[in-house]
């Protein structure tokens, strides 16, 4: 039997590029909600609210998006 591992929780102060490298099935979701940058370099030590306020996104929006994943 192979066990999934379980996602933690994903917040606005964390890295972009931490979670992407923690959660590779995670890059669709921030595409499909206007986060197209996932392999800028400013992604790598940008938090996902403040990227969201870059690109005028709802960082709460996201949120919810990137935790409800399957």
């Amino acid at each position: 039997m192979i066990k999934e591992k379980a996602m933690r929780k994903i917040d606005k102060d964390m890295i972009i590029g931490d979670v992407v490298r923690e959660n590779p099935e995670l890059v669709p979701t921030f595409i499909e909600n206007g986060m197209h940058c996932i392999g800028c370099p400013s992604a790598q030590a940008e938090s996902i609210e403040d990227a969201c306020f870059v690109h005028g996104l709802d960082a709460d929006q996201m949120i919810e998006a990137l935790n409800s994943a399957e």
